[in-house]
């Protein structure tokens, strides 16, 4: 658990390619959560990019894996290369749901694993769950 400053806005970045599940995402978030602010990344390269200036600096981060230019697997990597990242929590959030990638992304550092919901409701419920779980103040 990670416990913080409660002055500090509690902040999440989303990085996937697929836009729709990034407005489904941000609108459940801001029905169960709506002090948290979300940032977006399309790609693994742009949010690197982000984490590296300092644009983002996130508290948790929601990476879906299969994107263009560099994908979710890379960026776990690329991420453990920026020493103020290694401790941000990882949360993969998917299609992708056979044991290899969830075995090879733990590997990586990923904390956590999540299919993408088909309904809404189940969408609600996730992201409830997960931001509770890393949100303490």
């Amino acid at each position: 658990m990670i416990v913080l400053d409660v002055n500090k806005q509690f902040t999440c970045f989303l990085i996937d390619d697929d836009v729709d599940d990034q407005e489904i995402f941000l609108s459940v978030l801001q029905h169960v959560a709506p002090s948290v602010h979300c940032v977006t990344a399309l790609n693994g390269q742009e949010a690197i990019s982000k984490l590296s200036s300092g644009e983002v600096k996130p508290d948790l981060i929601f990476l879906d894996l299969n994107m263009p230019l560099m994908n979710g697997k890379q960026f776990l990597k690329a991420c453990t290369q920026i020493e103020k990242c290694r401790t941000i929590p990882v949360i993969i959030l998917t299609t992708t749901s056979d044991g290899a990638s969830i075995e090879e992304t733990k590997k990586l550092g990923a904390r956590d694993y999540i299919t993408k919901p088909h309904k809404f409701s189940e969408w609600r419920s996730v992201i409830k769950d997960k931001i509770s779980a890393y949100k303490q103040v």
